[in-house]
């Protein structure tokens, strides 16, 4: 058997601790990554949340606007929401069930 050194031994031991921190550094930087990656797919999926849920709110809202351009809906619409009344009409408010 072959005697090491005191030399050699402290070489391999330096050797052995630049390895390690070198490995740890890489290791450390791997994680980072993948919770990054992570984070960002939990972004994405709320975004994309987010924009089909303004995509329905943009259909209702154009469903509104087509309705709006016709004159006896928005008749209709005044007398119902704002209690609007044709001449000789009287107005008779019904208790609901959310009162």
């Amino acid at each position: 058997m072959k005697k090491i050194n005191k030399g050699t031994k402290r070489r391999l031991t330096f050797l052995s601790g630049i390895i390690l921190l070198l490995v740890g550094v890489i290791i450390s930087s791997v994680f980072k990554d993948l919770c990054q990656v992570l984070n960002n797919k939990n972004e994405i999926a709320l975004l994309n949340d987010k924009y089909n849920n303004l995509l329905r709110d943009k259909e209702s809202l154009q469903s509104e606007i087509t309705k709006l351009q016709d004159s006896s809906y928005v008749a209709r619409y005044a007398r119902e929401k704002y209690m609007y009344s044709l001449p000789n009409e009287v107005i008779i408010k019904l208790p609901t069930d959310k009162e």
